[in-house]
């Protein structure tokens, strides 16, 4: 029992929570490479390759969040990305009309808006899944034999094999959630990011043996990238602890006596949830652009203008982080709702008058905010920077920095944190000799 590897498979429950985990990992995995039906896969490994050695950052950026399926025009091709698009439209449509948060509030309510959400989802891969169709047939204007059926076709088996496919990926994701350990979405986009970690190592390798590449320069990118990652571990893991005292209270025939406790506020309370909400929000319009953009001359120049090289889609990233962080944390951290639980519970801030617990609360919860959206917001633009300093491709700098770090351990701490806490309720030790991890509810 020493070892805490050991201990994992040692308990019944999380060893079942574990292998279901990976079984469906592996199924995304598998399906990331399967390709729509009418697709020549060797012509489109051809063009794909071309374009790569010429630099497409626009694909590269899609294919970051499709793990790989977008290039492959894959059932996957969409990845989760429509899910979280919509969970965000209706996250902003229960602020706007109050009467949609009052049937979330109703017995049964959150059933039909999660069943409305999904309705949505569907709608959006409609109409990416065109974009897709249109894009392929303007790459088939270049290269020859890509499709092997009629247009028509083609364009009614995609659009219903893409949509499917992202529906697929909503359940599997719902299933890890359910079945097995970590938050199913997260660790989906989570999976794909590692999936293309070794191809982007390799060929990092492989432009320095070339000479495309200066070894120092790597040398350099490489150590900012090990100290980003203690950086972002050392930032998810910060809080600031809201002290809160109860009095004396009688329930039925017990008392219960006074005790002193806090309210543990993150410093960066939305996670990488600020991220992946900017991201999915620009990802929208930038593959509808850039797929249609063969046919209509504004839309080609929209995913130009929207290249993530520029300064205009840095800056709306940087934007819309910090309007997620604020959007978020007001959603998750209510201050009128732990203000209202801090009364009723008879419990009181220690200097601070009891009418002004919202106030004194939503100060705090500013404070914090606004500095960690703009930590995000640096290391989110790290790619940026590293493409413009240091002449790397677009497809080594996703992955090496920003969003991806982001990702990566956010999502790493949350899945460790859930197998400590099963471990500590089995009476194994955890997996750190502190066992102190802080999860979050990505």
């Amino acid at each position: 029992m020493a070892n805490p590897l050991i201990g994992i498979f040692r308990v019944k429950e999380l060893r079942e929570r574990i292998l279901f985990t990976a079984a469906m990992l592996v199924v995304f995995r598998i399906g990331a490479v399967l390709p729509i039906p009418g697709i020549n896969v060797r012509e489109l490994s051809a063009y794909f390759l071309s374009q790569a050695n010429s630099g497409n950052p626009i694909v590269d950026y899609l294919d970051f969040f499709a793990g790989g399926a977008f290039s492959n025009f894959s059932v996957f091709m969409l990845g989760i990305m429509p899910y979280i698009s919509m969970s965000i439209i209706m996250q902003l449509l229960l602020i706007v009309f109050p009467s949609l948060k009052k049937i979330s509030q109703e017995e049964g309510g959150r059933k039909k808006i999660q069943a409305w959400q999904r309705y949505g989802t569907v709608a959006v891969c409609l109409i990416q899944s065109f974009a897709v169709t249109q894009y392929a047939q303007s790459i088939s204007r270049s290269v020859e034999n890509l499709l092997s059926i009629g247009i028509v076709p083609f364009t009614l088996i995609a659009m219903l094999t893409v949509t499917t496919g992202t529906m697929f990926l909503m359940w599997i994701g719902e299933q890890i959630t359910r079945r097995g350990i970590g938050n199913g979405i997260s660790l989906l986009i989570f999976a794909g990011i590692v999936a293309r970690l070794p191809q982007a190592v390799w060929e990092l390798v492989g432009r320095v043996r070339s000479g495309d590449l200066n070894l120092v320069f790597v040398i350099v990118v490489f150590v900012m990238f090990v100290a980003v990652v203690a950086l972002v571990v050392f930032e998810q893991q910060g809080q600031r602890k809201i002290p809160v005292n109860y009095a004396k209270r009688v329930v039925g025939r017990k008392m219960y006596g006074a005790q002193n406790t806090y309210i543990p506020f993150k410093i960066n309370p939305s996670g990488v949830i600020p991220v992946i909400f900017a991201s999915s929000i620009l990802t929208f319009p930038l593959q509808i652009a850039t797929t249609v953009g063969g046919n209509v001359a504004w839309l080609a120049r929209v995913a130009q203008v929207l290249s993530p090289q520029r300064t205009l889609y840095n800056v709306l990233y940087i934007l819309l982080i910090i309007f997620f962080a604020y959007f978020y944390t007001q959603v998750s951290l209510n201050p009128i709702e732990i203000a209202k639980q801090i009364r009723e519970n008879g419990g009181s801030i220690p200097g601070i008058r009891t009418e002004r617990i919202e106030e004194y609360l939503t100060r705090i919860l500013n404070r914090i905010v606004l500095p960690g959206s703009l930590y995000l917001a640096l290391i989110a633009v790290i790619p940026t920077f590293i493409q413009w300093a240091f002449n790397f491709p677009s497809s080594i700098s996703y992955l090496m920095g920003g969003t991806s770090l982001l990702i990566l351990v956010g999502v790493d701490l949350d899945t460790m944190s859930q197998v400590e806490g099963l471990l500590k309720m089995h009476h194994h030790s955890g997996l750190t000799k502190k066992g102190r991890l802080r999860g979050r509810n990505l």
